[in-house]
């Protein structure tokens, strides 16, 4: 089956578009289910990767859309000339899914997408751009809430709060549905206004709709968040912002009855806390620092993440269908990969040392593909060392054992790194020596990475040790 999987990666990764995604989605559910997990680890490793030399484009929004199991409007994906409100649309589309899910590495990741086409919708010049230039600002100031970036959120809810006509944004109201969790006032409010609105239609005898009870408008929402940032993560507000909050909702045209609530539930608290005036106005006379750096990076660190956890869950579906005696699957050796990355040498180490005293005996075992994707997970002399095999022997690209490591190598490998990096005694690293040792026995000699693995880690570890007998001559 891992030849299977292999041959399957090699036939997508050259042409993966949102339309070959749903393809091969369709295709794989058929043939194994398995196979569909496996994918969508493997694809956010492909986007992932080309995220990070190439930024986030178009297509790959798509691509991701489509993995998250979201439709992307047949109108935007044949459309070159992208418009503002499709982009929005597409965003709304997300952030209703996310509010409705817990937080996990999933919602984060579709989080982190709906914050791309806001961002997208704002770049887009058209004939409606000026009427969604509020309603995108709040939207993104909600989700750089909700994931931490409190002064990013601020700044968006300036711009919305300067903006100097508003005349085009109220057929854009916040909708209460698409809003991940902010706070319990928020949540209430809205419950609130919906009850109320439900209890009115009923004593007027008119048709039920509460069309009206969970929104808001984007101006005065933009005030209550920004006011909410300041309180809880600044400690301080200004009260001629306070001031301004409550003109804008006396000056208003037209108010909802959830602004009205909103209002009125937040007043006290905000006049109740100590006023800094000075504070405030350096934090939204901050000009936006390209968000979209920061926002790029969180993306991969997500996707990469997300892509550990399908990849363990493959492994848990591989031991329990093919698992046997004799064919060994260890379910950790990703996790473990990504411990490595991510700097936790001591749970790389009793992972990986756990995997090893499992695999030791193992006539057949699962292995690690080392396509590009999945270097990235790797560290730099692995990279380094496939690299060079591949640009040495360019047929290595096509035979099965030159493009994989298997369990036990990296097992071994990254057993070997930790304990470096945790300066284990001479006589641990010994042991590990007489491990790698019997390894390049156990394992084929055609296995090209198997082989050149356990040599540079035989080389490794030769080299510490001879430095540390050096040192105490």
């Amino acid at each position: 089956m891992e030849f299977q999987i292999s041959s399957t990666v090699t036939l997508f990764r050259a042409s993966l578009t949102a339309r070959t995604c749903i393809y091969w989605m369709d295709a794989l559910t058929k043939i194994y289910p398995g196979f569909l997990v496996y994918f969508t680890a493997v694809a956010f490793l492909h986007v992932a990767w080309k995220l990070s030399t190439h930024g986030l484009n178009d297509e790959l929004m798509d691509i991701l859309t489509t993995l998250l199991g979201q439709t992307v409007d047949g109108r935007h994906r044949h459309s070159r000339n992208l418009t503002s409100l499709l982009s929005l649309s597409q965003s709304a589309k997300t952030m209703k899914v996310v509010a409705n899910k817990s937080r996990s590495t999933m919602s984060l990741i579709e989080t982190e997408l709906s914050k791309a086409y806001l961002h997208r919708a704002l770049r887009c010049k058209d004939r409606d751009s000026d009427s969604i230039y509020c309603l995108a600002n709040v939207y993104l100031a909600v989700l750089y809430y909700t994931t931490g970036h409190y002064h990013t959120a601020i700044d968006h809810c300036t711009l919305v709060v300067r903006s100097r006509d508003h005349s085009q944004c109220r057929c854009h109201v916040v909708h209460g549905e698409l809003l991940p969790k902010v706070d319990d006032n928020i949540d209430n409010v809205l419950g609130l206004a919906v009850f109320y609105q439900h209890v009115r239609t009923i004593a007027l005898n008119q048709q039920c709709s509460t069309q009206h009870g969970n929104i808001l408008t984007t101006k005065l929402f933009a005030y209550y968040l920004s006011l909410t940032v300041s309180l809880n993560f600044s400690h301080t507000l200004s009260s001629d912002e306070v001031k301004k909050y409550t003109i804008s909702v006396s000056d208003s045209e037209q108010l909802f009855i959830g602004d009205v609530l909103l209002f009125v539930s937040s007043l006290s608290q905000f006049s109740q806390q100590k006023c800094d005036y000075k504070s405030l106005c350096l934090q939204s006379s901050r000009q936006i620092v390209n968000p979209s750096k920061n926002s790029t990076s969180d993306l991969v660190e997500l996707l990469e993440k997300s892509a550990v956890e399908h990849c363990t869950s493959f492994r848990h579906i591989e031991a329990r269908d093919i698992g046997s005696v004799a064919t060994v699957i260890v379910t950790t050796d990703f996790e473990a990969l990504y411990a490595y990355k991510c700097g936790d040498y001591q749970r790389c180490l009793q992972l990986s040392t756990q995997n090893l005293c499992t695999l030791w005996y193992a006539v057949r075992m699962s292995d690690i593909p080392t396509f590009p994707e999945f270097i990235q997970l790797l560290d730099d002399d692995i990279v380094s060392l496939t690299a060079l095999t591949l640009i040495v022997n360019p047929k290595c690209r096509r035979r099965r054992f030159s493009t994989c490591i298997t369990q036990l190598t990296l097992s071994l490998y990254l057993m070997t790194q930790c304990q470096l990096k945790l300066h284990h005694s001479v006589t641990s690293l010994a042991r590990t020596l007489d491990y790698i040792e019997d390894a390049q026995k156990i394992l084929p000699y055609n296995a090209c990475m198997d082989q050149l693995t356990l040599k540079l880690t035989k080389r490794k570890v030769v080299a510490y040790i001879s430095a540390l007998v050096l040192n105490n001559v």
